[in-house]
């Protein structure tokens, strides 16, 4: 039970870190598309798309290779070992961080003017060329934190680098985005490079004085070099092919949706919606989520080694349970008050629209990104990392097709056909290595009707009550809370949220 209450505890501090982070994102993010407008959106976001490459190249697979070395060498009892895997693991990182760092820099020029057709995103590739390195290294370093169950350091780490990040955002943008959005999406990159070097900085201190405690005499396991490849060279080439994937999805969508006869404004415009307001709102909530995700991969590895087949079965039915009931949750809670919600954030009725749209596929999207944790906790990654190519290749052709003959509901559709199909590869491969059965009633049919119960009842309260109201955020907020408490309340006494669960809850929040 102590090992259980150290997950809930270290969930609930990257969850709580998370939240934090995401709701400062998202405020940051309302202040960008209101300081760049739609097509502003749409140009960083296009930026943004040839990053997260430069990033998965820089990374390459090392984040999951240090969890994974660091986990099983203090497992065997080598503290000697741990350090050893940290060592390997900087020197990989050094590596391809400065390959993706020195390729961003040299091609940003011919990758701005000929492959996303906008001479205005040069400045900032060349400005983020700088982070790729830290990134790297600092992607080994979390990795480290989180298999010895450290999460607060990292955790810190993200909060200090947000904030350098907005900090100096605001500032750059204060003096250069006067002259046009090519030099404001220039002084929100800048912030962020910036950010991510202090952020290395910091987290290599926190690391450096958090080795000392490992403890364990027996000799590092042989073959370390061999093992790191093993593990981080699968995820990286199949990174590799999923990130070139979607980068190409994001740089093909503007020009496709000119072809379907929008400007060359409102094209992008109509990119930065979805992607760049719409998505960003809807994933704010996953905060939870993806602190699972990134715990179950040590927790489920050590498992793994044991052969311990009965915790497997015990950790994947409660996450997934808890997964289920918060994914349905917000998916009910998202479709229920879009409208309101798109036009208090953003101001935004269009905004609003595809959050309705796209409020449903929150289950499969919340899901994905938890049984993808599994997958990897269980030596799974490789099946893993080729769903997510499949997933991107089916993406970017019809992307090519769809596009073109029906507009923005052609990109509406590629999102909704991909995410299915990932999260039904990624689940039945869960299904197939561990032999677990999903409880359909209590995990899915009972949360549908607590949600869809909850949000008519307070819908009928207000129209009863509030009819004449102005919708403010604290009337908003009001009423989503309503909600959410009526859900829990009709969770507990359908017996899908018992007793047990707040007592283990109750006891990690007195620790």
């Amino acid at each position: 039970m102590r090992k259980g209450k150290k997950f809930i505890l270290n969930t609930i501090i990257l969850s709580l870190t998370s939240l934090f982070m995401r709701t400062v994102g998202v405020s940051f993010n309302v202040y960008i598309s209101n300081k760049l407008g739609a097509s502003g959106v749409g140009l960083f976001q296009l930026v943004m798309s040839v990053y997260t490459f430069a990033v998965t190249l820089a990374s390459s697979g090392i984040n999951l290779a240090t969890t994974r070395l660091v986990t099983e060498e203090l497992a065997n009892g080598s503290a000697r070992g741990a350090r050893l895997a940290v060592r390997r693991c900087l020197c990989y990182s050094l590596f391809f961080g400065s390959v993706a760092a020195i390729g961003l820099f040299l091609f940003a020029k011919p990758i701005g003017e000929i492959i996303l057709s906008d001479a205005r995103t040069v400045k900032s590739l060349y400005a983020l060329s700088i982070s790729l390195v830290p990134i790297a290294l600092s992607a080994a370093l979390t990795g480290y934190f989180t298999a010895v169950r450290r999460v607060i350091k990292s955790a810190s780490a993200q909060i200090f680098e947000q904030f350098i990040r907005i900090s100096v955002a605001v500032m750059g943008l204060s003096i250069l985005a006067p002259k046009g959005i090519e030099y404001a999406c220039l002084a929100i990159v800048a912030g962020g490079s910036i950010a991510e070097i202090l952020s290395f900085v910091y987290e290599f201190i926190l690391y450096k004085s958090d080795i000392k405690k490992c403890k364990g005499k027996m000799p590092a396991t042989k073959g370390m070099l061999k093992r790191l490849i093993s593990i981080a060279m699968p995820v990286a080439i199949s990174s590799y092919a999923r990130s070139a994937l979607t980068t190409t999805e994001h740089i093909l969508v503007p020009p496709k949706l000119r072809e379907y006869g929008y400007s060359k404004e409102t094209a992008l415009a109509k990119y930065g919606v979805v992607h760049g307001m719409a998505l960003p709102v809807l994933l704010f909530p996953s905060a939870f989520l993806t602190s699972f995700s990134l715990l179950l991969v040590p927790e489920l590895a050590e498992c793994n080694a044991h052969k311990n087949m009965r915790r497997i079965h015990y950790i994947i039915s409660r996450v997934l349970h808890v997964t289920l009931i918060f994914a349905i949750g917000v998916s009910g809670i998202f479709f229920a008050f879009s409208n309101e919600l798109g036009m208090v954030v953003y101001k935004s009725g269009e905004a609003g629209m595809y959050l309705k749209i796209f409020a449903p596929l929150i289950i499969v999207m919340y899901l994905d990104s938890v049984v993808d944790g599994m997958l990897k906790g269980l030596n799974q990654q490789l099946s893993s990392m080729q769903y997510n190519v499949i997933d991107s290749l089916v993406s970017v052709i019809m992307v090519y097709f769809l596009i073109p003959a029906f507009g923005i509901g052609g990109f509406v559709a590629v999102i909704f056909i991909c995410e299915l199909l990932n999260g039904f590869l990624s689940l039945n491969r869960l299904i197939k290595v561990t032999d677990f059965k999903i409880e359909y009633y209590n995990w899915i049919v009972k949360p549908i009707f607590a949600i869809i119960s909850s949000v008519i009842i307070v819908k009928i309260l207000c129209f009863f009550f509030a009819p004449l109201a102005e919708l403010t955020i604290f009337a908003l907020v009001c009423q989503i809370a309503s909600a959410v408490l009526i859900y829990l309340l009709l969770l507990f006494i359908m017996s899908c949220i018992t007793g047990e669960d707040i007592d283990l809850l109750r006891s990690v929040l007195k620790k």
